[in-house]
């Protein structure tokens, strides 16, 4: 039966996303989207680059108009996070104490970024999550010389770009040995390094944090492992983000990396999660998995959409991110990580502008194109297959 009543936990572009979808499909009944931010649903990806620049007011980041927002026929509930869930009853309790109903609900609630284990409460000191994030940070920026970012990861790595970009002296620390290990591996994350470098960016990778130094109140450095102490007028802390499920604890639902559903995107009986929150069964790759980008907050939303409305669809995405740094622009389809093997199919690096392909167990599992959008969208329909046959050498 199609539910008279849907309510969205969440409403950034994946909940926004679910709602647009059902409306599409040509669903009528009540919707209601309740969020814990009060901006205006609004897209994150610029947050780190033309927001940090101000290249990007704050209000273009919003992802619909008022006019297009009034259109969906939509309750927006802002500014009041989810505080509980009843999943049998689908009723959210906010920390409002609002309670709200529903015959099907989506949690679409995302991420809270992490900070250093006993992080101090000082001036000068970042996370990158949301709008108001950004514009704290950029007004810390805009004010600075030397900024340290402690995280290199996507965030990190795009931070530290932006930042540079902008004229600030900036120094990227953390475990790994390059910018981005875990997402490309050693050979792409190598390259990323040297484009980093070239821009002037400090690398003091390989080095846990383990403290911040400060004075007066405010920050005024990074120490190392080494006892090394980075110094620094601003410190953005981007060590990851972890999902908002805090608010389901006593639900009684599976909570694992996320909020743990099925293939169809449901957790249980007229509840489903989609988004940054949502670790759902692939089954193409037979695993678990949990997306943290902006394709897949709309793709899923979709699935998300047509399982509410009564099909029966699994969601199979091929994974896709980007990221912009410096003049470079990486986009990346499949699974690749630390572990497979990359062979360069098309360009060179050396001229900033080639694609790889990277292959496990003698199959593709993912292509990267680096500054090369079009060959790698080419190249996408080569996963899931057999990896190609060594070339055979010249006699």
């Amino acid at each position: 039966m199609t539910p008279s009543r849907v309510l969205v936990v969440g409403a950034s572009a994946a909940g926004l996303a679910t709602a647009e979808a059902l409306r599409r499909k040509g669903y009528q009944g009540t919707l209601t989207l309740l969020g814990a931010e009060r901006h205006q649903p609004y897209d994150r990806p610029p947050l780190s680059k033309q927001v940090l620049t101000g290249s990007k007011a704050p209000d273009t980041t919003q992802l619909r108009t008022p006019e297009a927002l009034a259109g969906l026929r939509a309750e927006l509930l802002l500014g009041d996070p989810a505080a509980g869930l009843d999943p049998h009853a689908r009723t959210v309790r906010t920390a409002s104490g609002r309670e709200v109903s529903a015959d099907a609900v989506v949690v679409a609630t995302g991420l809270r970024p992490r900070t250093l284990p006993g992080q101090p409460d000082l001036e000068g000191v970042h996370v990158l999550r949301t709008l108001d994030d950004a514009l704290a940070l950029r007004a810390g920026l805009l004010a600075a010389r030397r900024l340290v970012v402690v995280g290199e990861g996507v965030l990190g790595s795009e931070i530290a770009a932006t930042a540079r970009s902008m004229g600030l002296d900036v120094t990227l620390t953390g475990p790994g040995p390059a910018p981005m290990p875990a997402q490309f591996g050693p050979v792409v994350s190598g390259l990323l390094a040297a484009l980093h470098t070239g821009y002037g960016v400090r690398l003091r990778l390989g080095h846990s944090v383990t403290g911040l130094t400060s004075a007066g109140g405010r920050v005024s450095g990074v120490r190392l492992d080494t006892e090394e102490v980075l110094p620094a007028d601003v410190v953005v802390v981007a060590i990851g983000a972890e999902p908002v499920t805090g608010w389901l604890n006593d639900s009684g639902l599976r909570i694992d990396n996320g909020l743990v559903c099925d293939s169809r995107c449901r957790a249980a009986e007229g509840i489903y999660a989609v988004g940054d929150v949502a670790s759902w069964h692939h089954e193409l790759f037979d695993a678990p998995m949990r997306l943290e980008n902006r394709t897949n907050a709309t793709e899923q939303a979709i699935a998300v959409a047509d399982n509410i409305l009564g099909a029966d669809r699994p969601y199979t995405p091929v994974p896709y991110f980007w990221t912009d740094q410096f003049d470079a622009r990486i986009q990346a389809h499949g699974r690749l990580g630390p572990d497979a093997a990359v062979t360069v199919v098309d360009g060179d690096p050396a001229d900033g502008r080639f694609t790889a392909r990277y292959e496990r167990d003698g199959r593709v599992t993912g292509v990267l194109g680096w500054s090369m959008p079009r060959q790698a969208r080419l190249l996408r329909q080569e996963i899931g297959g057999p990896a190609p046959s060594p070339e055979p050498s010249a006699p």
